[in-house]
């Protein structure tokens, strides 16, 4: 069977770290926007230097994994494939830092008649990354498993795209107050809270062929 914590002890634990990083960052950056929803400035601060030190703590365990790969020649076949996967995972906390130093920079206008929609969209990115993470952890132990697992990460990302093209549809049509500039910066916040389950998306697939991959 197909286990890298055969391999390494080492290379576990930093993986199993590096997961912990991602996980925590998820919960960071939903609650970092749910803060900013509320107007709870100072708890949206916490979370944004919250999130800016687990993404900085994340980069560092990929490198060690990285170098740690390529240093004692670790699963040789499949190294570079490991490594595109780790990186990809990455670009998550990476976008969901980018998003909450983006709220924190621009201050968006968000009215409350669409708060609501801003908070079910966050949801939605968040559980198509809560439940990615757990389809790359078993990855490394039983990739036969890996499939029922993403499902659910690509079910919250059509939910995700759902209800970003609801939110940007009543931003357009139905918010007759609004002028377009302010649309244009409420949709383009709403992009980039759908972009984090795409992220997840593209996880969950790369994860989907890997394991077909260590089949052949």
């Amino acid at each position: 069977m197909f286990n890298i914590f055969k391999t390494s002890k080492s290379v576990n634990l930093s993986i199993e770290e590096f997961f912990d990083k991602i996980e925590y960052g998820n919960l960071n950056f939903k609650k970092g926007i749910n803060h900013y929803l509320k107007n709870e400035i100072s708890d949206f601060e916490e979370s944004l230097k919250t999130i800016h030190t687990l993404e900085n703590e994340a980069d560092t365990l990929k490198r060690k994994i990285e170098n740690d790969f390529y240093v004692y020649s670790l699963m040789p076949n499949y190294a570079s494939d490991i490594i595109n996967l780790l990186e990809k995972i990455d670009d998550v906390i990476d976008l969901s830092k980018d998003l909450l130093s983006q709220f924190d920079v621009e201050s968006p206008n968000i009215p409350e008649d669409i708060k609501k929609m801003y908070e079910k969209l966050t949801s939605a990115s968040f559980k198509s990354v809560e439940n990615m993470i757990p389809a790359a952890r078993i990855f490394f132990t039983s990739p036969e498993q890996v499939k029922e697992k993403i499902q659910k990460v690509l079910f919250y990302h059509r939910e995700a795209h759902s209800l970003a093209t609801e939110l940007k549809r009543t931003v357009f049509k139905d918010s007759e107050s609004l002028v377009l500039s302010e649309k244009i910066h409420l949709r383009y916040f709403a992009f980039h809270i759908e972009q984090i389950s795409d992220a997840s998306k593209v996880v969950a697939l790369l994860l989907s062929s890997l394991v077909l991959k260590i089949k052949m």
